[in-house]
């Protein structure tokens, strides 16, 4: 990744503010770092007068039970952004069967070039079906054939990034493409078959016209600070989102979220689960699958000990009043 990522002690958007290709993000690069800064700033209580009992993390989606409330985060065209050595469909086939072997799942990214969605599909065919094809908000012809692509591979669900709707070759495309109404969607998901994600909302409006649209669930993301610069952090946002939708969605969230620590507070502040892209795209290219593995064993294990001195011992048992947040 040498010459594309920054290779910082810890991924915080620092090094790679105003890089795009590469890991960056939109203009100064405000938004990276605030996602990354905002989850730091919440602290958690401890609380170890409780009954020790064993910490479960298994979390269970639409009949799915998944080891871990976590999900590696869409990437696409990772041999422009992060280096040469992988191109998508080899990091799919990496990162796809290895996420199953852990017990999670991946979102799969998406792009220009038709292969990257087909080889997404085969890779999730592979694994009987455990990952979810994230689509770019094209026109409706282009939607219409990536879904199809979406249902053959057998995934338990599809994604949509709507905030790519800000990338620079979707801005331009022809026919146009980019944000959709609520109408739009609605047609989408009646066809997708399957439980639809919208990923890009940072607003409970946002988010209440997703569920009207049909949405099964939504992704809190501001696409890692690449499509609009000076957002809100991820953090910031959430528990409002959550607070709005009361329970009748599930809600993932991802931006600046690095090890288990976060994935605790973001389940505290009443996430469903969590998308983690940068983290896997470094273990990829680092140490193949072993280091996608490494990677679970190391968020689970994060997330574990968390719980544990939280007096947490199962995902439901996590509350918003096991964190301080400065007001």
């Amino acid at each position: 990744m040498e010459g594309y990522c920054k290779l910082c002690p810890v991924c915080n958007g620092r090094g790679c503010r105003n890089q795009i290709p590469g890991p960056g993000a939109k203009g100064i690069g405000d938004t990276a770092i605030r996602n990354y800064d905002k989850w730091k700033e919440i602290r958690i209580h401890m609380d170890t007068l409780t009954e020790k009992k064993e910490v479960r993390i298994e979390t269970e989606l639409w009949g799915k039970t998944f080891s871990a409330p976590v999900f590696a985060g869409p990437v696409g065209a990772v041999n422009m952004h992060y280096g040469e050595k992988y191109n998508d469909l080899q990091y799919n086939n990496i990162l796809v069967p290895a996420c199953r072997e852990k017990g999670i799942a991946a979102f799969t990214g998406d792009g220009m070039d038709p292969e990257v969605m087909i080889s997404a599909g085969k890779a999730i065919k592979e694994v009987q079906g455990c990952g979810v094809p994230t689509i770019k908000p094209w026109n409706k012809a282009m939607i219409e054939e990536k879904l199809k692509i979406a249902r053959e591979s057998g995934a338990f669900a599809v994604a949509m990034d709507i905030d790519a709707a800000g990338l620079p070759f979707l801005k331009g495309f022809e026919p146009p493409a980019g944000s959709k109404s609520v109408e739009e969607l609605r047609e989408i998901i009646d066809e997708a078959e399957v439980p639809f994600i919208v990923k890009g909302i940072m607003t409970p409006k946002a988010a209440l016209k997703a569920r009207e649209a049909g949405a099964s669930a939504i992704v809190v993301s501001n696409h890692g600070g690449r499509v609009l610069d000076q957002c809100p952090a991820t953090a910031e946002v959430l528990a409002g989102i959550v607070d709005a939708v009361e329970g009748t969605m599930k809600i993932f969230v991802d931006g600046g979220i690095r090890d288990g620590v976060d994935v605790f507070k973001a389940l505290a502040l009443g996430a469903d689960a969590v998308l983690m892209a940068r983290p896997f795209v470094n273990a990829v290219y680092k140490d193949g699958a072993e280091g996608v593995r490494d990677l679970v064993d190391k968020i689970s294990a994060e997330l574990a000990d968390t719980m544990a001195m939280c007096g947490a011992y199962s995902i439901s048992e996590i509350s918003r009043d096991m964190l301080f947040l400065q007001s």
